[in-house]
């Protein structure tokens, strides 16, 4: 085939005192719900699996316990530096000493004194086990110091302490408890009060088992949430710079950092100088936080009220800078008094949230709602417990319970979001196949017709050449085939006259049947091996077949077996060759065997350096075929071709 440059034709371009039973903690692990249901069943179904089995291997822990006892009575003494240190009467309280309850604005040092009975006579020490306590401690046994905690801020205070006790503790003795602390009064949060837990005498394996236990709840549980909620944060932060800003998952983020502050503020805050320094900060997050969640709460709602704007940016900057401003005996009833204020606009923005809600019938809107009213629930009881109004928990619901929701809730919205963005995707993705549908039919039509423009100019092209080639070359030829004396020249004319042919037949075209084919290469076969006296076998049950061959294919079939014939002639010195064909649905298969000497082994290997058997692989890899030469000094030589139909 020829390949002509047309001129004016282009193709398109493509286009997270009592036996005392030990505190067990939760399994401190973080769910992400992951934007499907199919995570939380899983979680679900493996939580009901183990949980049993914890449950079972927690009871035998219990049963297997020694006894702890619990020292719930205690004589007081306690000493103020404002009174010239001179020491009080002493007094019996029940513990556990809550000082926000019993010494309200009280500063100094409190001294416990505990009888403790004696024990039977074990290989393991004993020991005084505090489960909490929040101010300088040190630990006595008959007047004896045996151990020393100082004060370093609210992680302190979390945070259980375990005092080995002497060897001749078992014969019982007096524990004194000193603390120094301050009351109320001197403090923004209640549980940075002074506090001493009822103790517990016992083992000091048990007992370290106990501290183990508590620490993980409450040390290491707070992080944990602080980090989940950290990672929320960044993905909502992120989700907003890729939106460009958008205010949505900006003060979604806003609100878990804050929120993330706030529950790792034990380990933060035992980082600042004093007190004075952290309740500004506390003030700050706790004002950030809540504007931030009113602040998203109306962009969720679909409404901006910038008055509500400037009125939430100014209490965020009023909060922390009257608390920064006020004397220390006034920052505990200032801070209870923000946080009433911050809690009524809360509840004021989640009620008119939900009455909108409710009228325009947005169901996605009660998840929202729901999570405000829980949150609304804790910060109530956490309002109180800072009023003093309930006893303080051994361990602060609101500091875990709500870091908890916050991330149910984020994941909530989060699901919202991404269900949001996936159907704008869908929208997108369908908009973005329907034009490339509509421009692929627009593309492959014009590229029809730019196709059919340039066949039609080529087959007039071909059709020209293989009509000058026919009458001028052709007519020459056969005149020297005539006219020559000389055997040689008349045989390559004649040979040339031929190819010439042969060459104009691939150039018009023109498809050629697949029996009248097989009829031209057998006769062409024959006649070139009989007249070298080589017995030609010719195998075919296709002489009647009515499907045809392109005209390329009829041409670069013809040369490759003309060559293969060839080869045979010159190189083999068979005395027989047998050629086997078979055409399928699909493919055309031609087999030429011989019974020759084969390729020596010499010649192994460098078959496609010449130009024979390289030129027949070539001309088959033109048609989208394979040409595969099989042979062995002594075993002939066997030739297969096979091209698609």
């Amino acid at each position: 085939m020829i390949s002509l440059p047309l001129r004016g034709v282009r193709r398109p371009a493509p286009p997270p005192c009592r036996r005392d039973r030990p505190v067990t903690a939760l399994p401190a692990a973080a769910r992400c719900h992951a934007l499907a249901r199919s995570a939380v069943r899983a979680a679900l179904a493996g939580a009901a699996r183990i949980l049993p089995w914890a449950f079972l291997a927690t009871a035998g822990a219990v049963a297997a316990e020694p006894t702890v006892w619990v020292l719930e009575r205690a004589s007081v003494e306690r000493v103020q530096p404002s009174q010239g240190g001179a020491s009080e009467p002493r007094q019996s309280v029940r513990l556990p000493d809550d000082w926000a309850a019993t010494r309200r604005a009280f500063e100094g040092t409190v001294t416990y004194r505990l009888a403790v009975p004696p024990a039977p006579a074990a290989s393991v020490p004993r020991a005084v086990y505090l489960p909490r306590v929040c101010g300088d401690l040190e630990v006595r046994w008959n007047g004896v110091l045996v151990s020393h905690r100082p004060h370093e801020g609210p992680a302190s205070c979390h945070r259980p302490h375990v005092a080995v006790l002497p060897p001749d503790a078992t014969r019982g003795g007096e524990l004194q408890l000193q603390l120094r602390a301050r009351g109320l009064e001197a403090v923004l949060l209640r549980q940075d009060a002074g506090y001493m837990a009822a103790p517990r005498i016992g083992d000091e394996p048990t007992l370290r088992r106990r501290e183990e236990r508590q620490l993980a709840w409450v040390g290491w549980m707070p992080l944990a949430l602080a980090g989940t909620l950290a990672l929320f944060a960044f993905g909502w932060l992120m989700m907003a710079w890729w939106r460009g800003g958008a205010a949505v998952p900006l003060y979604a983020g806003v609100v878990l950092v804050g929120a993330a502050a706030l529950s790792s503020r034990a380990w933060w805050q035992s980082l600042l100088p004093s007190n004075a320094w952290a309740w500004p900060v506390l003030a700050a997050l706790v004002a950030g936080v809540t504007s931030c969640a009113l602040l998203w709460l109306q962009r969720y709602e679909g409404m901006r009220r910038r008055w509500v704007d400037a009125g939430l940016a100014l209490q965020c900057l009023l909060v922390p800078a009257s608390i920064a401003l006020a004397r220390p005996a006034q920052v505990h009833e200032l801070a209870v008094g923000w946080w009433a204020v911050l809690w009524v606009e809360a509840a004021f923005a989640v009620a008119l949230a939900a009455s909108r809600w409710r009228r325009i019938g947005r169901p996605r809107g009660r998840w929202v709602i729901a999570g405000g009213v829980v949150t609304l629930a804790f910060g109530a009881v956490e309002w109180a417990v800072q009023a003093a109004l309930v006893e303080l928990p051994p361990n602060q619901p609101t500091e875990f319970a709500l870091p908890i929701l916050l991330v149910a809730l984020a994941v909530i919205a989060a699901r919202y979001c991404a269900a949001a963005l996936e159907a704008a995707d869908a929208a997108r993705s369908a908009l973005e196949e329907e034009i490339s549908r509509r421009s692929a039919e627009i593309e492959q039509r014009y590229a029809q017709m730019a196709e059919a423009r340039i066949e039609q100019v080529a087959e007039a092209e071909r059709k020209r050449i293989a009509g000058d080639l026919h009458d001028d070359l052709g007519a020459k030829l056969l005149t020297i085939v005539h006219t020559s004396s000389d055997e040689r020249i008349s045989t390559l004319a004649r040979e040339a006259l031929e190819e010439m042919r042969l060459s104009v037949r691939g150039l018009t075209g023109k498809p050629v049947k697949v029996a009248d084919a097989l009829a031209d290469w057998r006769a062409e076969t024959v006649s070139r091996l009989g007249q070298a006296a080589v017995q030609v076998d010719w195998m075919t049950e296709h002489d009647n077949d009515e499907r045809h061959l392109s005209a390329r294919a009829y041409v670069q079939t013809t040369r490759i077996l003309r060559e293969a014939i060839s080869n045979i002639l010159k190189h083999s010195g068979a005395s027989a060759c047998t050629i086997r064909c078979v055409i399928d649905e699909t493919d055309f298969n031609l087999v030429i065997q011989d019974n020759g000497r084969g390729i020596p082994l010499e010649l192994d290997g460098k078959l496609d350096r010449g130009h024979g058997m390289a030129s027949m692989k070539r001309r088959a890899k033109q048609l989208s075929g394979q040409c595969l030469v099989e042979s062995g000094p002594g075993f002939g030589t066997v030739i297969r071709l096979t091209l698609p139909l």
